[in-house]
């Protein structure tokens, strides 16, 4: 295994804090108020502005952004004139827009910027919020990445002198009103994307969990914890993927809403049909930000109220047709042999990194594509994206 270690953050000195101090575990009681489902009015900016007003005082406001085919998550509270404010991952590396929609919305500092995991499409803008907002902690998992992004957030944390924590498994926190137990992960292993923070948020009779990209195997994990998993809000895992949101993790949650962040039209196909299937068949309310923008949840601790950007519809989509043998065709033209393909060419097929490419290059050859769980950190949930993906092929040896 190798050895993942933080080496500019060691460098750095980015060490784990205290600042919050932990809080004994709570149990809590969801209520079952009635959902409402209200379009917000168009805004000029890609990201509307929601009630610019000191009516949050008292009233959580929990942010879902439509930041296309990424995450982030605002939650945002006053209570005696003192504010509170979360945010959960933030967007991609190529938008700008994370910074944008906090500043209209009235965000002045942030107690806890966390960073679900070093992907790209989930820590994307964080040095952006850093360098523009006084920010009391920033959570990432410990997992590592080679990015330009991560990089560039590592630097940030230190050059904003932001304390910096490894949150772990039992680990819960009091922020003002809001009371946040940590779920996952419990000890790291090199593998990001299943080793995601997540957390359940809780704020009266009303919580949220939220996952990351953690997938079924993980969540099993949560489920054998102590961990209190029933929440009122539900953020899919994964970006409503297959991989995640197994019917055991459903059950377990018992969510009255899901909710999904994902990119209109996106070649990854999130939320993936088994997924829309079973939250619809559990008879749970569906939003996404791929269909209704930005959604904004506005709870008093016992009720609570959803609006949308947009009014639509989230319809299932169909399954990509497969060849008999089930893997990709072979001859297509835009193919790539992963028994032949350059380190740069695999390097654009889904879940293969730098890393992984290298790995896929010396476990060669390989008969079928399911062999790809030979290389570290792909699993045959993955395996699956890969196919759906249609990119990769068998060439000769």
């Amino acid at each position: 295994m190798r050895n993942f270690i933080i080496s500019i953050a060691t460098i750095l000195f980015l060490v784990g804090c205290n600042a919050q101090q932990p809080s004994s575990n709570q149990k809590e009681q969801t209520s079952n108020p009635p959902v409402t489902d209200q379009k917000e009015n168009e805004s000029s900016s890609n990201l509307p502005v929601i009630e610019q007003s000191t009516s949050i005082n008292e009233e959580l406001k929990v942010h879902f952004l439509d930041v296309g085919q990424a995450d982030a998550t605002l939650f945002q509270i006053m209570e005696n004139g003192q504010s509170y404010t979360i945010l959960i991952d933030s967007g991609d590396f190529t938008g700008d827009e994370v910074v944008d929609y906090l500043q209209k919305n009235q965000v002045k500092n942030i107690n806890i910027a966390i960073g679900t995991h070093p992907d790209a499409d989930h820590i994307g803008q964080l040095d952006q919020v850093l360098q523009s907002f006084p920010v009391d902690e920033v959570w990432l998992s410990g997992n590592t990445s080679q990015s330009d992004t991560f990089q560039r957030v590592l630097m940030a944390i230190s050059e904003n002198d932001v304390d910096y924590v490894e949150p772990r498994t039992g680990d819960t926190y009091d922020i003002g009103p809001l009371h946040l137990e940590v779920l996952y992960p419990k000890e790291i292993t090199g593998k990001a994307n299943e080793e995601s923070i997540s957390v359940k948020i809780t704020y009266g009779e009303i919580s949220f969990v939220l996952t990351g990209d953690a997938e079924k195997q993980n969540e099993r994990e949560m489920i054998q914890s102590d961990a209190q998993l029933k929440a009122t809000f539900l953020q899919l895992g994964h970006h409503g993927s297959s991989t995640s949101t197994s019917k055991e993790f459903l059950q377990a949650v018992q969510p009255e809403v899901a909710i999904y962040s994902a990119g209109l039209d996106n070649s990854y196909g999130h939320p993936h049909e088994e997924v829309v299937s079973l939250i619809q068949e559990s008879g749970i309310p569906l939003y996404g930000t791929d269909v209704h923008g930005t959604i904004i949840v506005t709870t008093d601790g016992k009720t609570y109220q959803i609006k949308t950007e947009k009014d639509g519809t989230i319809q299932k989509k169909d399954s990509a047709p497969q060849s008999p043998t089930n893997e990709p065709e072979q001859n297509h033209e835009s193919c790539i042999n992963i028994n032949a393909a350059t380190v740069e060419e695999v390097e654009e097929i889904i879940h293969i990194g730098p890393e992984r490419a290298k790995d896929l290059i010396e476990l060669r050859p390989y008969h079928s594509i399911d062999e790809l769980t030979k290389i570290n950190g792909i699993g045959p949930a993955r395996v699956d994206d890969i196919k759906d993906e249609g990119l990769a092929c068998i060439g000769g040896d």
